[in-house]
């Protein structure tokens, strides 16, 4: 290997290249239909064993905690051990996930049921996570000159298992009213299939395993700047999750201060911990620059493309209609899989480079979602969410290319805590302060246009996110109810042949149409405050393209050639 762009050499790849990259497909297509399929459930868990929807929440959201210690524990330890005990390990986890969530009965406790779906759901989780720390390196080692077109052709897997998975659900739980087990064991064919295709196969070396370098030489780069961005998010990760737990019964609100307050105190000492630990085993090397920058950006990607999708179905769905909503995310998951095929056509043939495509991708993102926010017609939603689509689609696998190219050193490590990264930033930072901008903007649009039905249907608790004010959202077993009314009314009107979404609001009161008025502008601004996301990320890629320029042009580097990325 050179130090310069290195041409494409069919004949230089193992002769198992496609199969393992294939394989890898498999793996994140099995981790996307699982995904999917469990979110269309979520409300049987809910009526067969009486949980709340905050139960469910907590359930279905151990995946994002999972998944961020499958991917970080993995790529740590991915050079040193193989990917081939690595996928074994993945392998036995999805099963014995699939063994867990199966196990609840009728005759179970709530509690123990609960027990169960948490354990399988992390374990599901946990397993997706390995996998991802294996299939990125992999490829991005056997294709090594032309990373960032078979790194989308890879993550291509997620959006395919997000449709299959979807609308697997729709029929099997709208129409043919399946058990939701036997929906979740679909996911067991990618599985035994993945698990196949990786079977006895030769697994190539990374450049730093190659080289033999050590786990404290692979961290170099990380170093403290890197480590930095990881111990915010675990400090973040363990306060919001011991707060609850270590929040007495009936707390009053001194008691749950003091409980939130040692919460962050512990968390602050994890995060702390692993600060220390990295310093220590780099030397107190303050890492590169560039790869902070990386794991920032990431950060932001996993806020807007993750955090994003967990809403735009209930949102698009809020402002058109439930069912246009599940479309539009079908029509967009479909865009992404079919475009993730095209960045070397990008790349090669238009001349764009991995961070020129990202700055592209960023622009189009920001248009996309502000575009979005002004919705009115399904046709409309499908331009904006087109040109959303197209900007999100290259974001997570491209980055991981530009990691890989610039980091050599790092092996697995630097794109697998990018992907903690992003995962982690989605569950703490992107579903949640949409969650909270949902609620802050719904409830100030209500109290200007009606004082009265604000305090009818104001939630009862203030909605709380990093140093934000506090905010008055609307109780959502209110709003719910009124959404309710409004599609049974809207059901009425279009088995009589009206179409018209006006005629369905006047059959609710001043107060509801008030209400529903409200959450819709409430999610219209909660789109273009998401857009600033991306805009930020614009800016960031552009400093990168320019910083590029400056240095000689964007290019692999490699080891053997003494041509590290520069700090």
């Amino acid at each position: 290997m050179s130090g310069t762009n290195a041409t494409h050499e069919p004949d230089l790849l193992p002769s198992n290249a496609s199969r393992l990259l294939w394989a890898g497909f498999m793996a994140i297509l099995a981790a996307g239909i699982g995904f999917s399929i469990r979110g269309g459930f979520l409300d049987n868990w809910r009526a067969e064993y009486g949980f709340t929807d905050k139960e469910v929440g907590d359930i279905n959201g151990i995946g994002f905690t999972g998944f961020c210690f499958g991917i970080i524990i993995g790529g740590i330890i991915c050079d040193k051990i193989g990917y081939g005990k690595l996928v074994i390990t993945a392998f036995a986890l999805h099963v014995l996930s699939a063994v867990i969530t199966f196990a609840p009965n009728p005759e179970m406790s709530k509690e123990t049921v609960g027990q169960l779906l948490t354990g399988g759901s992390f374990l599901f989780a946990l397993a997706n996570g390995v996998l991802e720390a294996v299939a990125n390196p992999l490829v991005a080692t056997l294709f090594f000159s032309n990373r960032t077109h078979y790194l989308n052709i890879l993550h291509a897997s997620w959006p395919a298992g997000l449709v299959l998975g979807s609308a697997s659900g729709w029929v099997l739980d709208d129409i043919f009213h399946v058990h939701w087990k036997m929906q979740f064991a679909l996911f067991l064919i990618p599985t035994v299939l993945y698990g196949l295709m990786f079977f006895g196969q030769h697994f190539p070396k990374s450049e730093a395993s190659k080289k033999g370098l050590s786990l404290g030489e692979m961290f170099k780069d990380v170093g403290i700047l890197g480590a930095l961005v990881v111990s915010a998010l675990l400090a973040m990760f363990f306060s919001s999750v011991l707060t609850p737990i270590i929040t007495p019964a009936g707390a009053t609100a001194d008691q749950a201060t003091a409980a939130a307050s040692m919460a962050a105190n512990i968390g602050y000492v994890v995060g702390g911990a692993c600060l220390i630990a990295v310093a220590v085993l780099t030397k107190f090397s303050l890492g590169s620059l560039l790869l902070f920058t990386l794991f920032v950006t990431h950060g932001l990607v996993g806020a807007v493309e993750l955090g994003t999708d967990s809403w735009i179905q209930n949102i698009t769905g809020n402002i058109l209609t439930s069912q246009e909503g599940k479309w539009l995310f079908v029509f967009t998951s479909m865009l992404m899989f079919g475009l993730r095929f095209c960045a070397e056509f990008i790349e090669k043939k238009i001349g764009l480079s991995p961070v020129g495509i990202l700055l592209v991708c960023a622009v189009l993102a920001c248009v996309g979602l502000n575009l979005a926010s002004g919705i009115a017609t399904f046709g409309g939603a499908l331009v904006a969410l087109t040109v959303y689509g197209i900007g999100k689609t290259f974001f997570w696998p491209t980055m991981l290319a530009v990691a890989s190219d610039r980091f050599p050193r790092t092996g697995a490590l630097a794109i697998s805590i990018m992907g903690g990264v992003g995962m982690m930033s989605a569950g703490l930072i992107g579903a949640p302060g949409l969650g909270y901008a949902k609620d802050r903007f719904a409830g100030e649009a209500l109290k200007t246009s009606n004082a009265t039905a604000f305090d009818t249907f104001k939630a009862d608790k203030a909605s709380k996110f990093l140093v934000f004010d506090d905010a008055i959202g609307l109780d959502g077993k209110k709003l719910g109810d009124v959404q309710t009314k409004l599609a049974a009314a809207q059901k009425e009107l279009d088995e009589a042949g009206n179409k018209d979404p006006q005629a369905a609001l006047q059959k609710l009161g001043a107060d509801e149409r008030a209400v529903q008025a409200a959450s819709i502008d409430g999610d219209r601004k909660t789109l273009v405050a998401d857009s600033a996301i991306p805009a930020t990320m614009a800016v960031i890629y552009l400093l990168l393209l320019l910083y590029f320029k400056v240095i000689g042009g964007y290019k692999p580097v490699h080891i053997d050639a003494g041509n590290e990325a520069p700090k």
